[in-house]
């Protein structure tokens, strides 16, 4: 194993003095690059506007499952990577600015793909630059939560977490609302889509700017440059080291695999009912206020009783906002199970995303962030194809009750299994 460089009390102190002096600069930065980034990337990770888009391109539900597969193998390729490129680094923040651009460049070429290119060639670009966003997404998952655990106090993350996902929600509820109904159902600029995907571009584009104010201190402990492959033979380790990490990963990968009916809920919503630009851009709409705005709740019960409960919770909301769906009979009741479904995703995410930084050591924190991305996203590449497969083969049904099946499974193992770390570290501290 890589050694650490061994730090004493007062270099501790001098880092925690240094995150606090710019707390509020850093606050404000973090909250405008949610704001405008996550507004931007919600609009391609919405289980909405691309599985559409693919579907219309394509009329196939196998393809539709194969694009978001292609782009959850390109995010399970890129964490650990992502983890040994940075762990080494007194500031990462400069690697994060290459990472970020790199990643906005493929939401600009799936929009140019759209209005330059023949269908048949459309449809090939779009599966690359989501594999290539993909890549590059989780690069940016490992190095930017490094940012945040490093110049934002473990007290305040929820609290910050929530406010920004509320706020960009309402952001991009308008913008998909809008985008629906006067981009989507208008046809803009000769494709709808790619004009959505367009506003996407500029949006986040907007969010990696407002990090050029972040003032990031070096950091007091970090490990000596290693290969790859070296860090992944320290990973059996880390796992066996600390049983409730391990117990955390295992709960993430079946909430992962939960999301094998993703791609699906609209096109069964299209199946089901009528279902046009407009309507498209109000579930959108609804489907993000709800994974965005709930969020707020979500950090408040955070900051006060730990983020196991947030886990908990919001995979209970998943499962029936998954069971609605298949007893909605009209637009109305099917906005309430894309609500469910927001909430429930939306929580969910931000509990694993947040959650991972409480364990273990600060100098193992890329790892741990870096074997947690690569893993559930594995799971990613799996479950939509596997999705696609059942709904050609079988029907949409089946493939929600297994979604549903999974999220139970990964809430059983975290009520028996995990406790909170935050009550594990005060015992530990007595």
């Amino acid at each position: 194993m890589a050694a650490v460089e061994e730090l004493d009390t007062p270099a501790e102190a001098e880092f925690d003095e240094q995150v606090r002096s710019h707390l509020r600069r850093n606050y404000l930065a973090h909250l405008g690059h949610g704001i405008f980034g996550q507004t931007g990337f919600r609009l391609i990770n919405a289980p909405t506007f691309v599985p559409a888009y693919v579907y219309a391109l394509s009329g196939s539900e196998l393809v539709v499952g194969l694009a978001r597969a292609v782009q959850a193998l390109g995010q399970c390729l890129s964490p650990l990577f992502s983890a040994t490129l940075i762990e080494h680094r007194r500031k990462v923040l400069p690697v994060g600015m290459r990472t970020g651009t790199l990643l906005r460049l493929q939401v600009l070429g799936i929009a140019l793909a759209g209005f330059f290119l023949p269908v048949e060639w459309n449809l090939a670009m779009v599966c690359v630059f989501l594999g290539l966003f993909g890549f590059f997404m989780g690069m940016q998952g490992v190095i930017f939560n490094v940012l945040l655990a490093k110049v934002i106090p473990i007290e305040l993350r929820g609290r910050l977490s929530g406010l920004r996902n509320a706020l960009a929600g309402v952001t991009a509820a308008g913008v998909a609302y809008l985008g629906g109904g006067w981009l989507v159902e208008t046809n803009a600029l000769g494709n709808g889509y790619a004009a959505t995907f367009l506003v996407a571009f500029v949006l986040t584009e907007a969010g990696l700017l407002m990090l050029l104010f972040i003032r990031e201190p070096d950091a007091p402990a970090v490990r000596e440059r290693t290969r790859m492959a070296a860090r992944l033979a320290d990973l059996p380790g880390l796992l066996r080291g600390d049983a409730n990490f391990a117990v955390f990963l295992a709960a993430c990968l079946l909430g992962a695999l939960g999301r094998i009916a993703m791609p699906y809920y609209v096109l069964y919503a299209q199946a089901t009912l009528e279902i046009g630009g407009h309507e498209l851009g109000l579930l959108t709409a609804a489907f993000l206020l709800a994974a965005t705005t709930l969020n707020l709740g979500w950090g408040l019960i955070a900051d006060r009783t730990g983020f196991r409960a947030v886990f908990l919770a919001s995979l209970v909301v998943w499962i029936a906002g998954t069971l609605m769906l298949l007893g909605a009979s009209s637009f109305a009741a099917l906005v309430a199970v894309f609500v469910a479904l927001g909430a429930g995703s939306g929580g969910f995410m931000m509990g694993q995303q947040i959650l991972v930084l409480e364990f273990g050591a600060r100098e193992d924190l890329p790892l741990r962030i870096g074997a947690l991305n690569a893993s559930t996203e594995a799971m990613g590449v799996v479950a939509p194809l596997a999705g696609g497969a059942l709904a050609t083969w079988l029907d949409f049904p089946a493939v929600f009750f297994c979604a549903v099946a999974f999220k139970l499974a990964a809430a059983v193992l975290v009520l028996l299994r995990m406790r909170e770390p935050r009550t594990l570290a005060r015992e530990r501290s007595r």
